[in-house]
């Protein structure tokens, strides 16, 4: 009689593989971010071309996020159980189509309703892949994998970012919505081809009336709970600093002209190595101590950037970006792992709830750091984000008076 070979646990580092999988993930974050953030760069040029204050302006991001936070856990919790790679092509498709009708918008209600779709679109892909990667990939290796899909968040939010800005610098900010809207067609395609074939078994069917019950017991787990609120925090912040500073850098006493503004989102590229490397450091050192050396070093750049000097402005956006991305790649990947060692638990809704935070903190906290902005300048909002990090650094402290869940 042959011995049969024992089932894959889950793909191993250095593996073809391990890499496909990789390269696809970092192709769905890449795309996702791409078109969320791509407007970020154009708030200003929103605000101008419409008439609309810089908090108005900022609902062409809040839209996408608030609608994304919204529907991201019927969606993902769902739509999981239809096949998670049939649905994570099909969002990426659906809300690369609405990225190419965007620039065709009359009028600026019109676009935030397209941006709005967006997010329903997108809903199930974060909380999929976070799943995916969970399922797929050897425990051992998850917190480097989880940070090679944050990486492609980060490269997307700096293409985005980049391009939308140099593009509408030179043929408007139509042009440069269509360009997005192409860029994250051809991802799309991509991420299809790249994606190998699942080693985990299809999630059991799930439907609405039945989410209760599994929401209830990832809301149970006091580490969850933490790692949620630090999810919002944290989020909250960094999108208020980035959403804002453009609109600083273009007044005096800097007077930036767009296209350099816009050259400040490279600070992006340390967020792809902090995505990686904390995941690894955390995985060698422990989670916990990791996670409040990156909520200090945010704290620590967004006061660097107070001053009215350019050096300090930029040197504290990098040091904000490299601390936020250490912590979101610790806190994401954290969140899998404990749900899926609680007795009830779920990576997958866990990965949802996490996510619907981090979109809910987008949208809310960047709003309502424009209405600091709005009222007292850039030292409001560095006094606004301090607070949210304050927060986010109380709830990291607690998670070490938190038990490992019960197996």
């Amino acid at each position: 009689m042959t011995a049969t070979a024992p089932a894959p646990t889950g793909h191993e580092r250095g593996t073809p593989a391990y890499r496909r999988l990789g390269a696809a993930m970092w192709c769905a974050g890449l795309a996702t971010f791409v078109l969320v953030y791509c407007v970020q760069a154009l708030l200003p040029t929103l605000a101008a071309e419409f008439d609309v204050s810089s908090s108005a302006a900022s609902l062409a991001l809040s839209a996408t996020t608030g609608t994304l936070a919204l529907a991201i856990i019927p969606m993902s919790a769902v739509a999981e159980s239809w096949g998670r790679t049939r649905v994570m092509t099909i969002a990426l498709g659906a809300s690369a189509v609405l990225g190419v009708l965007a620039p065709l918008a009359p009028t600026f209600g019109t676009l935030i309703g397209i941006r709005a779709l967006q997010g329903v679109a997108l809903a199930a892909l974060p909380a999929l892949a976070m799943a995916h990667v969970t399922r797929e990939v050897a425990p051992r290796w998850l917190g480097g994998a989880v940070g090679l899909l944050i990486a492609g968040n980060t490269i997307g939010g700096l293409s985005g970012r980049l391009v939308a800005g140099a593009v509408a610098d030179m043929a408007g900010w139509r042009v440069a919505l269509a360009v997005i809207g192409g860029l994250s067609l051809l991802c799309t395609v991509a991420f299809r081809l790249l994606l190998p074939p699942a080693l985990a078994p299809p999630a059991a069917r799930v439907r609405l009336r039945e989410l209760g019950r599994p929401l209830r017991a990832q809301l149970r787990d006091p580490g969850l709970r933490c790692l949620f609120g630090i999810s919002f925090l944290l989020m909250g912040a960094f999108v208020t600093i980035y959403n804002y500073l453009g609109f600083r850098l273009l007044a005096p006493p800097f007077g930036l002209p767009t296209a350099v503004v816009g050259l400040v989102f490279l600070g992006y590229l340390a967020g792809t190595w902090a995505s990686t490397g904390a995941g690894r450091l955390g995985d060698r050192w422990g989670r916990r101590h990791v996670l409040w050396a990156a909520v200090l070093l945010t704290v620590v750049g967004a006061w660097i950037t107070v001053p009215d000097a350019l050096l300090a402005v930029l040197g504290g956006l990098l040091v904000v970006t490299i601390g936020f991305f250490a912590a979101h790649s610790l806190a994401s990947s954290w969140v899998g792992r404990r749900a899926s060692m609680l007795p009830d638990g779920s990576p997958g809704i866990a990965a949802s709830i996490y996510l619907f935070a981090y979109y809910l903190g987008s949208s809310v906290g960047g709003a309502a750091g424009g209405i600091a902005y709005d009222a007292a300048g850039w030292p409001a909002v560095v006094a606004y984000v301090t607070t949210l990090l304050a927060f986010a650094l109380a709830l990291a402290l607690l998670l070490r008076r938190v038990p490992a869940p019960a197996p």
